[in-house]
């Protein structure tokens, strides 16, 4: 039986009534005893690995609580506009990608990570711009919330889209003198995107490792993969035959085409093989609130004079988006949501449900309240129902109100928060929303106040799976511009830290397995150059991963 310790440096538990020990012991992939160094280095045995932490900081490894672990690894195999600030930068960056991968005529081209936000044109640029970049290849471009996107016009003759093409529900395909300019919304991006040929099989697999070793390197352990659609299946089936994942993947299933995946992997339902197990459902109910398609129960602020000026001209045709009263716009009917939560209930598998507007959280919960009543009495009572048994996880809850909150108890949601957003858009949300609005977004110190268990993520590939930033961002709650948005929601940085370590456990009922440095759990840990609780919080963000390791095996080293 292989037995490590861990001992000089501080190790934080995560447990509140037991914060930190001097030494940990596990064997074989778990802990087996925490406590004083004088204690556990008794107990260690004469063949014993002794890892010094030279007075660094372990903790319980980071668990992403959100995420899309497929699309992450797809993003290293497209060009990457995150840089670009004009249309000009996005023709020149898929341009030089075509040229630098040899790319033949005919191939389809993917770009992705523009933000419309942050371009000159404050627009998405249309086909006849994108034309420009690959007259000879169909081209898709992603937008960096992954909502939105543009086709040229050779991938939307491929697609069969046309002037009578029919956008489907939740979904915009914008038109200008009754042709598609190429730029779509939400389902129908969505449905168009994922009839866009993929990689091979043999890139994924590499690009599965480049995408694991990135989260490794910001200290998680535990990753999600937030839509397994079928087309994911062949993959997934080529991940796992080649003993490549080393991090714990948990899955879950697009609840419009799930058939495949439950299928395929049924004995992964709730039970880990070769590193991967299936957790329940995804659906979708709104948007993106940077990209004002996140449904909101009042409506957005308009669009600044400024703006509309850089936008005009045939970049921008004037759309829904630009009227009086637009509150962005659901992507499911109240029916369709009613029947999720009904499927997930009755297989006793749990639901994520995307909710960026606090209309779309409504929704969520309108839809659960009718069927926690209906399961919950008479003769149609579930056997051993009760209201939150399969946790119901409430994705991004951005703009959850907070006269909401109570409500979200009540019915046993967790609201898994993309708190980052405060930095990475919070000054935008301000455009949109105002200042009072944007300064409640991703409430977690209400919620704390509440007594309401919430976790942290990213999102990636939207953002890096970058947890330290992640923690600042709660600590501080401070913009690109400087500013800081809702102080009042700020929370204490062990809170923050329990919302990616114990909370992100609970949220998939491994809180018996992981979340804490607890005899019994798994030996995933974390070593941290500085301690996120002594440091100043300006500099939390700025405190290195050194190393990540996965049941007493080091996956990743600074």
């Amino acid at each position: 039986m292989a037995q490590t310790l861990y001992y000089n440096g501080t190790i934080l538990t995560m447990e509140d009534r037991c914060p930190r020990v001097e030494a940990v012991l596990t064997e074989d992939g778990r802990i087996l005893e925490t406590g004083t160094w004088e204690k556990i280095k008794e107990r260690a045995g004469d063949k014993t690995r002794r890892l010094d932490l030279q007075g660094r900081v372990m903790l319980p490894g980071f668990i992403d609580s959100h995420s899309h672990f497929t699309a992450c690894a797809s993003h290293t195999m497209e060009a990457d506009l995150s840089g670009a600030r004009s249309f000009e930068d996005i023709l020149t960056c898929i341009r030089q990608y075509i040229a630098d991968k040899k790319i033949p005529e005919g191939k389809w081209v993917t770009a992705s990570g523009y933000d419309h936000n942050r371009l000159k044109e404050h627009s998405h640029p249309r086909r006849k711009v994108l034309d420009q970049a690959s007259p000879q290849n169909p081209l898709i471009l992603k937008h960096q919330s992954g909502h939105m996107g543009v086709f040229n016009t050779m991938a939307l003759n491929l697609l069969g889209v046309t002037g009578q093409t029919q956008a489907p529900q939740g979904g915009v395909i914008e038109m200008e003198g009754g042709l598609p300019t190429g730029y779509m919304e939400e389902n129908a991006f969505l449905g168009f995107q994922g009839r866009v040929p993929m990689p091979s099989a043999e890139d994924f697999l590499t690009a599965y490792g480049r995408a694991q070793e990135l989260y490794a390197s910001y200290g998680i352990t535990t990753v999600q993969e937030g839509l397994m659609a079928g087309r994911l299946v062949p993959l997934y089936q080529m991940l796992l035959k080649s003993g490549l994942l080393k991090l714990d993947l948990i899955s879950y299933m697009d609840i419009r085409d799930s058939d495949a995946a439950r299928n395929t992997f049924e004995s992964h339902i709730k039970n880990y093989k070769g590193h991967m197990k299936i957790g329940g459902y995804k659906m979708f109910l709104d948007g993106s609130p940077q990209g004002r398609t996140a449904w909101m129960r009042t409506p957005y602020l308009p669009e600044t004079p400024d703006v509309r000026e850089k936008g005009q001209g045939d970049t921008c045709p004037e759309t829904y988006e630009t009227k009086e009263n637009y509150r962005g716009y659901n992507t499911l009917e109240d029916s369709q949501v009613k029947e999720n939560v009904l499927k997930a209930e009755l297989e006793d598998m749990q639901l994520l449900a995307h909710c960026n507007g606090d209309m779309a959280a409504e929704q969520y919960m309108d839809q659960l309240e009718t069927v926690y009543r209906e399961l919950g009495s008479g003769h149609s009572r579930k056997p051993g129902f009760y209201r939150g048994d399969i946790r119901p996880v409430m994705i991004h809850a951005q703009l959850l109100g907070l006269d909401q909150l109570e409500r979200v108890k009540k019915l046993g949601v967790i609201p898994s928060f993309f708190l980052a957003h405060v930095y990475h858009w919070g000054d935008i949300h301000v455009r949109n929303f105002g200042l009072e609005r944007a300064g409640r977004i991703s409430p977690a110190a209400s919620a704390l106040k509440e007594g309401i268990c919430f976790t942290l993520h990213q999102d990636s590939p939207v953002i890096m799976p970058d947890m330290m930033e992640t923690l600042w961002c709660a600590v501080n709650r401070r913009t690109r511009e400087g500013k800081v948005l809702g102080p009042e929601e700020r929370i204490p940085v062990w809170d923050a830290l329990k919302a990616v370590t114990v909370n992100g456990a609970y949220q998939y009922f491994e809180e018996n397995e992981k979340g804490t440095v607890t005899p019994g759990k798994k030996a995933d840990f974390v070593v941290l150059e500085q301690n996120p609780l002594e440091t100043g919080t300006d500099e939390i963000r700025n405190i290195r991963v050194l190393a990540t390791i996965k049941e007493d095996r080091l996956l990743w080293k600074a």
